[in-house]
């Protein structure tokens, strides 16, 4: 990319498929973010096809068009008067949540950035009431009252009206589901608390995801609480569970929880959010259809190469509809293909020879731009009131996607086998159905 270019505002249509779905409901949308005041007045104590389907015009250099209209603000949200948390002290991570879930762009977002984060606030929210509870879980009806209130407090924020269907929550995650454990002091009597703490506190992400420190203090805590289950045996040293990992799923979040009520809410979030990206770029969220057609079209490349590269094509366009994705998802999408093509008999690398780069595996700015990564430690998006919502964007120019059959597993931050560059853009979404690249 040139060095006159990076001072060029390029607009592109917004018609990507994530907007198929808004229904106009973008500029339907009567909500705002909810000041502190507002939260501190609702809290009740008493109850502790993705290309264009037109051409998008031209424009020129610098001029800017029209920003998102801001929120605004209908009403206070309709609590029940029957939760517990301090929705109040958790204000700032509230905001963040219903921004990385804003409204028609949740879907798009929601395994990288939108669900780590919802998830990461039901954590913080259940710790900081145990504080005064002593429990690090909820009772259905209680849950069921709490994840309603979460719910109207991020809607009136501007979040997906379908938060809960999106990120598979239900009241049973704000429970102790399996884990036998949920008091805080018997919690405090059977586990290393300082040493977890250490573990944790000063968590990198980046050092994070290859030396496990965190993780691994945390996996060894759930286990010692797992191993109290009633039907949990021993055999030379080693758990033997009946439904192992579903019961150390569940201790895991109650200890999760316990770290949440030892730090204030800001802090807990960043540490839960840092673990999530460690597990987000593990594998590959995006789901293939089948590839019979890239197998007819390309089972004989050499003769029948432009009718193999159109198959490819097509495929690509279909999983371009799904998501954003991180660069390293994109790495492990690409190598799962790969395999996948090569398990059916296709020896010829395909990739190559339709020039298939990481960047096809996420959802497209346009047909020229191409598509959009996401780092693989995911920023927050960020939301004012002139240039509307934003977030940051891995636009990596020509890495190309493996094919190799010798490149196996997942990607890592700690082995990456493909160069990455570190150029970052940022996407804001405006009133009038447009991308800003700002380059």
């Amino acid at each position: 990319m040139s060095t006159e270019s990076q001072f060029l505002l390029i607009q592109v249509s917004l018609v990507l498929l994530f907007f198929s779905g808004i229904h106009g409901s973008l500029w339907k949308q009567d909500s705002d973010i909810l000041s502190s005041d507002i939260l501190s007045r609702t809290h009740y104590d008493a109850s502790p096809n993705i290309s264009p389907s037109i051409a998008p015009e031209s424009m020129l250099p610098m001029q800017a068009p029209s920003p998102l209209m801001p929120f605004t603000y209908t009403g206070v949200p309709k609590l029940s008067g029957h939760c517990a948390f301090n929705f109040s002290a958790a204000d700032s991570i509230l905001r963040t949540t219903a921004t990385n879930c804003w409204s028609s762009l949740a879907p798009y977002l929601a395994n990288v950035i939108c669900c780590p984060q919802f998830d990461a606030s039901l954590v913080v929210l259940v710790g900081q009431a145990s504080i005064q509870s002593q429990r690090l879980a909820l009772n259905l009806t209680h849950a069921t009252h709490c994840l309603s209130d979460v719910e109207q407090i991020l809607e009136s924020q501007g979040a997906s009206k379908k938060l809960l269907e999106i990120c598979s929550v239900d009241p049973s995650n704000l429970t102790e589901s399996s884990c036998p454990v949920i008091d805080v002091n018997e919690i405090e009597n059977s586990l290393n608390t300082s040493a977890l703490l250490v573990a944790c506190e000063k968590i990198d992400p980046t050092i994070e995801c290859c030396n496990q420190v965190c993780q691994n203090a945390i996996s060894a805590a759930a286990e010692t609480l797992a191993a109290r289950h009633k039907n949990v045996t021993r055999f030379s040293g080693s758990l033997i569970l009946p439904e192992k990992s579903s019961l150390m799923s569940d201790c895991t979040s109650i200890v999760l929880r316990w770290l949440a009520s030892k730090f204030n809410p800001s802090s807990a979030n960043r540490i839960i959010r840092a673990l999530s990206s460690c597990d987000i770029n593990k594998s590959c969220p995006l789901v293939f259809p089948e590839i019979k057609d890239i197998t007819k079209e390309c089972g004989e490349v050499t003769s029948n190469q432009t009718s193999c590269c159109n198959a490819m094509d097509s495929y690509l366009s279909r999983l371009q509809q799904q998501s954003f994705i991180t660069n390293l998802q994109a790495l492990n999408c690409a190598t799962l293909l790969g395999k996948k093509l090569q398990e059916a008999n296709i020896t010829s690398n395909v990739f190559d020879l339709c020039h298939v780069n990481l960047k096809d595996f996420s959802l497209q700015v346009d047909a020229k731009e191409s598509g959009c990564l996401l780092p693989s430690l995911p920023t927050d998006l960020t939301y004012d009131q002139s240039s509307g919502i934003g977030f940051i964007c891995d636009l990596n120019d020509n890495v190309a996607a493996p094919w190799s059959s010798a490149y196996s597993g997942a990607a890592s931050t700690c082995n990456k086998r493909v160069s990455i560059k570190d150029m970052v853009y940022t996407l804001i979404f405006a009133l009038s159905m447009v991308f800003q690249l700002l380059i």
